[in-house]
């Protein structure tokens, strides 16, 4: 390879190293719906306290299951803003801060799809559990499809974690200190 050649595929290497900063606003966007799903529980919340009068047990336990669900799809939005920056955009440099998650140490893209679908499967459980105490108000066509879908996201939760079992060599997930080359 010639040196303009090798000029060449360095730069073009580092352009298309350089597209992965594209992804940056998309993670702000995430962090702005984040920002709507906290307006979202405060609502629901004062709801919950406005209709406490409401002597319907069943009418509460949905208003908290629907609480319980604003934060789980806020979680799992924290799982993508934060891992999948870290994994595809730029690292955190969060090593030694007192409130980095215990997981982003060891995160990978497939780690990170294995969370995201048992994130997802919390959801769906959620969901699923709101319409069986109020199965009254659900054709018996709605809760079997909506069992099915959830029996879909554990099918795929446990397909992807046993691939990501198969895919990943024992010793692999150290932390990125860990992974660092030492002098010697």
């Amino acid at each position: 390879m010639d040196t303009r050649s090798s000029t060449q595929h360095r730069t073009l290497g580092s352009l298309i190293f350089l597209s992965r900063w594209l992804q940056a606003p998309l993670y702000l966007g995430l962090i702005i719906a984040q920002g709507v799903y906290v307006y979202r529980f405060m609502l629901e919340l004062w709801h919950l306290i406005h209709d406490v009068r409401s002597p319907e047990e069943t009418t509460i336990m949905l208003a908290v299951l629907g609480l319980i669900d604003v934060v789980m799809i806020a979680n799992l939005l924290i799982m993508v803003i934060i891992g999948g920056y870290e994994t595809f955009v730029s690292r955190l440099r969060l090593e030694g801060h007192p409130d980095q998650p215990e997981w982003l140490s060891h995160v990978n893209a497939g780690i990170l799809k294995v969370k995201l679908a048992t994130a997802l499967i919390g959801i769906s459980s959620i969901h699923l559990l709101k319409t069986f105490i109020d199965i009254d108000h659900h054709t018996d066509k709605a809760v079997f499809w909506q069992v099915m879908i959830h029996l879909t996201f554990v099918a795929s939760a446990v397909f992807l974690a046993w691939i990501e079992k198969l895919t990943t060599v024992p010793g692999a997930h150290r932390s990125r200190a860990d992974a660092a080359p030492h002098a010697g």
